[in-house]
C-alpha cells in the first residue's frame, strides 16, 4: 500500500470498590490489509454479538454499519442507557433506555449494553487531534481526493476539537486522556494551541502523551514520561510509545518496568493507554518498519499484560480507525484502537467505570460544523479504499463491555 500522507508537510497516517469477579465475560493504523478485507470483516461483524450489545438486523452492505432501510439512519453508538443514530447532519438520540435489553429504534433492533453495578465515574479519551493540519487525503504518488477548507476559513482541526471538548465537558469526566498526535508538525505554536483548547476547558483533569506527529523532527518539548491517574474504580496508565523521527513506535525496558510495577497488585482494574497499537505476535510477517509498536517491543508489552491480570485492556490511536483485536496470550482482553478526532468519523471515547465492569462507548462528534466536515471526509482516498468501513469499524469495535480477568 502506498505511503499515506495527511498533512501539509507530508507525515504518514493510514471512592473505589474492589473489582467484582462474578460478572460474566463478554464474547467475543495502520494495518496493511486490503480495503476489501476490511470491508468484509466489517460486514461480518456489524452490530456485534448479542452479549456485547448492539445486535442489528439490518447491516448496511456497503459500509458494515447497521442502517434502517426505511429512515436511512446509521447506528453509531450504543451505551447501557442510550442509542445514537446519524444520517448526515441529522442526529437522533434515544435516551433513558433499559440496559441489556433489546429495543427497536429507527427500524433497527439493537441491544443496549449491560450496566454492571454502580456507576463510579466517567473518563474520556481522544487521539489524533492534529492541531495545525491544513489538508487530508494526500497519498504520495497516487491521485486521490484531497480535502481542505477554503482559504481564510477556520482550519478543520479547530472545529473538530472544539466539538470534542464541548461534548466531553458535558459528561463531566473525572479524567480526560489525550493519546498523542496533539499536533500536525510538532511546532511550539501547535502545541500551545492544543493546551489552550484542551487545558483551558478541562484544566487539571486533562493528561496527555505525545504521538509520532509530535516528534518527527526529534522535538523534546512535549511530555515523554509515563502517566498514572487513579480514578474511582480504576487505574489509568499512559505510556509513551513514540520513537522520534519515526512513524512507528516502540517501548524501552524502563517504561515496561514502570508499567509492570504500576499494574502489579492493583485492587482495581488497570487500563493502559498509548499512541501506537502493537504488532500481533501471531503475525506471519515481522517487519522492523511496522507502522505500530515494533515487533520486539510488542512482544514484551504483551508479556507484561499477560502476567498482570489487573490489566483489562490496552487502548491506542494512531491508525485513525475503530478496531478491537485479541491475542492468544491475553485471551479476551481487548487491544483497542479508536478513530481520530480530526476527520471521519470524528471520534472520542467515553469510559463508564462501574463497580463490576467498564463500558467503552464510542462517540461521534455531533456539533453541526463538526458533522459538516466529517461527512465531507467520508470520501477520503477515493476508490483506493472504503474509508468508511475502515475508519468506523463494526459496532463491536466501538461500543463494548470490558470485564475483569481475575
Amino acid at each position: 500500500m502506498p505511503t499515506r500522507r495527511c498533512r501539509s508537510r507530508g507525515a504518514r497516517i493510514p471512592p473505589t470498590r474492589r473489582w467484582r469477579r462474578s460478572w460474566p465475560r463478554c464474547r467475543p493504523c495502520w494495518r496493511r490489509a486490503s480495503p476489501s478485507t476490511a470491508a468484509r470483516r466489517s460486514r461480518r461483524r456489524a452490530g456485534g454479538s448479542p452479549d456485547a450489545g448492539g445486535r442489528s438486523r439490518c447491516p448496511n452492505a456497503a459500509t458494515g454499519l447497521p442502517s434502517s432501510e426505511v429512515s436511512g439512519m446509521e447506528l453509531t453508538t450504543v451505551a447501557d442507557d442510550e442509542v445514537v443514530f446519524h444520517a448526515g447532519a441529522d442526529v437522533r438520540r434515544h435516551t433513558g433506555l433499559a440496559p441489556d435489553t433489546e429495543h427497536v429504534l429507527e427500524g433497527i433492533a439493537v441491544r443496549t449494553l449491560p450496566a454492571p453495578g454502580e456507576l463510579l465515574c466517567r473518563v474520556a479519551t481522544v487521539n489524533d487531534v492534529h492541531f495545525g493540519e491544513t489538508e487530508c487525503g494526500v497519498i504520495e504518488g497516487v491521485e486521490t481526493p484531497v480535502f481542505r477548507v477554503p482559504e481564510g476559513t477556520e482550519p478543520y482541526p479547530e472545529r473538530m476539537n472544539r466539538g470534542a471538548v464541548d461534548e466531553i465537558a458535558a459528561i463531566d469526566p473525572v479524567a480526560v486522556l489525550v493519546k498523542g498526535d496533539l499536533t500536525s508538525n510538532g511546532t511550539d505554536e501547535e502545541y500551545q494551541r492544543f493546551l489552550e483548547v484542551y487545558g483551558g476547558a478541562l484544566g487539571e483533569r486533562m493528561h496527555h502523551i505525545r504521538g509520532n506527529h509530535d516528534a518527527y523532527e526529534g522535538q523534546t518539548t512535549m511530555p515523554s514520561d509515563p502517566v498514572r491517574v487513579d480514578v474511582p474504580g480504576a487505574r489509568l496508565l499512559m505510556i509513551d510509545t513514540t520513537v522520534p523521527r519515526r512513524a512507528g513506535g516502540g517501548l524501552d525496558a524502563e517504561q515496561l518496568e514502570w508499567l509492570d510495577d504500576n499494574a502489579a497488585g492493583s485492587e482495581v482494574p488497570v487500563l493502559v493507554f498509548g499512541h501506537h497499537h502493537p504488532w500481533d505476535p501471531s503475525s506471519a510477517t515481522r517487519s522492523e518498519n511496522y507502522f505500530g509498536i515494533d515487533p520486539d517491543s510488542s512482544e514484551r508489552l504483551v508479556e507484561v499484560v499477560a502476567r498482570r491480570p489487573e490489566v483489562v485492556g490496552y487502548f491506542a490511536g494512531h491508525t485513525h480507525r475503530n478496531r478491537v483485536r485479541h491475542f492468544a496470550a491475553t485471551g479476551e482482553l481487548p487491544w483497542v484502537e479508536v478513530a481520530s478526532v480530526k476527520d471521519f468519523p470524528g471520534s472520542w471515547a467515553e469510559y463508564r467505570i462501574f463497580d463490576g465492569g467498564i463500558l467503552q462507548i464510542h462517540r461521534r462528534i455531533s456539533t453541526p460544523d463538526a458533522l459538516e466536515w466529517s461527512e465531507t471526509c467520508r470520501g477520503l482516498y477515493g476508490d483506493l479504499m472504503d474509508y468508511v468501513a475502515y475508519a468506523f469499524g463494526a459496532l463491536s469495535d466501538r461500543c463494548f463491555p470490558i470485564w475483569s480477568r481475575r
